[in-house]
C-alpha cells in the first residue's frame, strides 16, 4: 500500500489550447471577440481600492440584486458565484445526493463527468441522435437529476421552451439543471418556467455574451429552496464569495443593456456570414444559436483541417472523441479574424481538391476533359 494509491484518479477536463504567444487568432475557447462594456471598464478604473482591506459582501448581494432586477426575479431566486464552473460544481454537490444516477447527453459540456467523478456522483449519459438532437422522451426515466445545456455545446443546437417543459414534466421528482451559457446568442431561455417548476435551476455566465471570461463570474436562478441549498453548500465547502471588483464589474455589465444587445448583434451577424461561407465550401453544420459553429467537411478529416489551421496560427477546437472527432468547433471572432479564417479554409479546401483530382488523374480514375 502506497500513499499514491490514495490520490484522485479522474479523467481531467481539457480546455482549448492556450498558445504562449501573442500573434495568433484564438477561436478555440468561445470567448467574446469584443471588449466588455465601457461601463465595466469605468467601474474597474473608479473602484475604491481602500475597500479591498475588507471582505466583500458574503453572498454578493449587490450583484445578486442587479441580476434579479434584470431577470424580473426576487433576490432569493438568484445565486452568484466565481464563474459558471463554480456555480455548477456547487449545484452538483448541493442538489445531487441520491444513489440514483444523474443523466445528461453523451455529447455536451464535458465538465459534467469530471464533477461527477470528483464528487462521486453516479451518472449515465444518454446518446443524442444522429443529428445531435436531444430527445426529451429519453429523460422520462428514474434518475437522481438531469443536466441539459440549451443551447448545447459543442453542437451549437438550441431548442425551444416546449423542449424544456417536456423534460421537466418527465422529471417532477428530480432537479433539472439547464445550462444557458450561450442562450443570449439566439437561444430561448427557460426563465419563464421558474414560476411553474420549483425543481428547475438555470445557470448563466458572464464569460460569453458579456465579455468577462477573465473575471470568472456566473450565476444560478431557481426556487428559494434550491438557491438556499447552494448557499449552504458554498458556506460549508467554499466560503469564498465573489470578490468586490468582480461584483462591481458584473453589476456594470448587467446594467448596460444597450452595449450588451449591440455586441450580441455583431457576433450573430458574423456567425451567419461564417455559416454561409463554410457551407459554400461544402462544410456541413447545424444552424448555430451560440457564439460558435460546429462544422464538418465530407471529404477532409477534421484533424487535418485543425492541423493546417494551427500551422497558420489560427486555433480552433478539435475533439478527439467518439461521434464528434470529424467536427471542429469554431468560435465566432471579429470580422477581421473571421476573414482570415475563411481565406485559410478556402485555400486548404482548394488545395485538397486539387490534390484529389491530380491523384485521380494519375491513377487513371478520371481523364482530362
Amino acid at each position: 500500500m502506497s500513499w499514491r494509491d490514495n490520490l484522485i484518479k479522474i479523467e481531467p477536463y481539457v480546455a482549448g489550447e492556450q498558445p504562449n504567444k501573442t500573434d495568433f487568432i484564438k477561436l478555440n475557447a468561445n470567448e467574446n471577440p469584443y471588449p466588455p462594456s465601457p461601463k465595466v471598464l469605468a467601474a474597474v478604473r473608479e473602484f475604491n481600492t481602500d475597500t479591498l482591506k475588507k471582505y466583500p459582501s458574503a453572498n454578493a448581494v449587490p450583484l445578486v440584486n442587479a441580476i434579479a432586477k434584470r431577470e424580473g426575479l426576487n433576490p432569493e431566486n438568484v445565486f452568484a458565484g466565481n464563474g459558471t464552473d463554480d456555480v455548477l460544481s456547487l449545484a452538483f454537490r448541493a442538489l445531487f445526493n441520491s444513489d440514483k444516477p444523474i443523466i445528461f447527453p453523451d455529447i455536451t459540456y464535458s465538465f459534467n463527468t469530471v464533477w461527477c467523478d470528483i464528487l462521486r456522483i453516479p451518472y449515465e449519459t444518454i446518446p443524442v441522435d444522429e443529428s445531435f438532437n436531444i430527445n426529451p422522451a429519453d429523460y422520462a426515466r428514474e434518475n437522481g437529476g438531469v443536466v441539459i445545456a440549451n443551447p448545447n455545446a459543442p453542437t451549437s443546437i438550441g431548442r425551444d421552451l416546449d423542449f424544456i417543459r417536456e423534460i421537466l414534466d418527465g422529471n417532477i421528482g428530480s432537479v433539472v439543471i439547464v445550462d444557458e451559457a450561450y442562450v443570449d446568442f439566439g437561444g430561448v431561455t427557460a426563465v419563464p418556467l421558474l414560476k411553474e417548476y420549483e425543481n428547475l435551476l438555470i445557470i448563466r455566465t458572464f464569460s460569453k455574451s458579456r465579455s468577462l471570461a477573465g473575471m470568472r463570474l456566473g450565476w444560478a436562478m431557481g426556487s428559494p429552496e434550491l438557491i438556499s441549498a447552494i448557499y449552504a453548500t458554498k458556506d460549508s465547502m467554499n466560503s469564498y464569495p465573489v470578490d468586490s471588483i468582480a461584483q462591481a464589474a458584473g453589476i456594470a455589465a448587467i446594467e448596460d443593456e444597450e452595449y450588451f444587445q449591440a455586441t450580441l448583434k455583431r457576433v450573430i451577424t458574423t456567425r451567419e456570414r461564417l455559416t454561409k461561407e463554410l457551407r459554400s465550401m461544402s462544410f456541413t453544420l447545424p444552424d448555430s444559436q451560440t457564439n460558435f459553429v460546429f462544422a464538418a467537411h465530407p471529404d477532409i478529416p477534421a484533424h487535418e483541417i485543425f492541423g493546417y489551421l494551427t500551422e497558420q496560427d489560427i486555433y480552433v477546437r478539435w475533439f478527439n472523441k467518439p461521434r464528434i472527432d470529424n467536427h471542429l468547433r469554431i468560435t465566432v471572432g471579429t470580422d477581421e479574424d473571421t476573414d482570415k479564417l475563411i481565406d485559410a479554409l478556402r485555400d486548404f479546401v482548394y488545395e485538397k481538391r486539387w490534390q484529389a483530382r491530380e491523384h485521380a488523374l494519375n491513377s487513371g480514375w478520371v481523364t482530362e476533359d
